[in-house]
């Protein structure tokens, strides 16, 4: 429900004027100047907007990714894990940009799905098998969020969906050591 209402959205936000679409992209947007004024509402708020549909590719690996989490840990979990990741990711994202003068950056649009998806996906390694699959998937995904930071045309957002994968797994983590607290007490 979460992806096609996002979608939906985006389509109707294409509907509106230019200038409608931009007063209400600026308003949910997690930029530096809107937390810098106190504006955390745009916490929860970026993730509902898109600044256009998303393209089919990625909105179904979204559904896939958010569906088997809802799956495994259910939706409540899910919710929890995908506002945890998309607010602590941006706000790292904050606290490495608020001193910026560039105001092209302080001002920049950053809405959308992609910080809360990652968090999630980083997250469901902990569904995979233990051992060596876990561990290759959880590195193999952090090189591939890790390698457009390394890029000199890099961009804050590259950095905030390397930050929140990081979060997703460290996410993970906690779960295996309760999963294996839990198995030892049973033991």
């Amino acid at each position: 429900m979460y992806a096609g209402g996002v979608q939906l959205g985006a389509y109707a936000l294409e509907r509106t004027g230019p200038a409608a679409r931009e007063r209400l992209l600026r308003d949910c947007s997690t930029n530096v100047d809107n937390l810098a004024a106190g504006r955390w509402e745009t916490l929860l708020s970026s993730a509902l907007v898109v600044e256009e549909p998303m393209p089919l590719p990625y909105a179904l690996l979204l559904v896939a990714v958010l569906g088997y989490a809802e799956y495994a840990y259910g939706a409540w979990w899910t919710a929890a894990v995908f506002l945890f990741g998309h607010a602590s990711a941006t706000l790292l994202v904050y606290g490495a940009l608020r001193r910026t003068t560039d105001c092209a950056t302080r001002s920049a649009l950053d809405v959308g799905t992609s910080y809360g998806f990652n968090a999630v996906l980083g997250t469901l390694t902990s569904a995979l098998p233990r051992g060596a699959v876990r561990t290759a998937a959880r590195a193999g995904l952090l090189a591939l969020a890790a390698a457009p930071v390394l890029k000199r045309s890099r961009t804050f957002t590259d950095a905030g969906h390397l930050a929140a994968l990081g979060i997703g797994i460290g996410v993970s983590l906690a779960v295996d050591c309760l999963s294996f607290a839990k198995r030892q007490k049973m033991a």
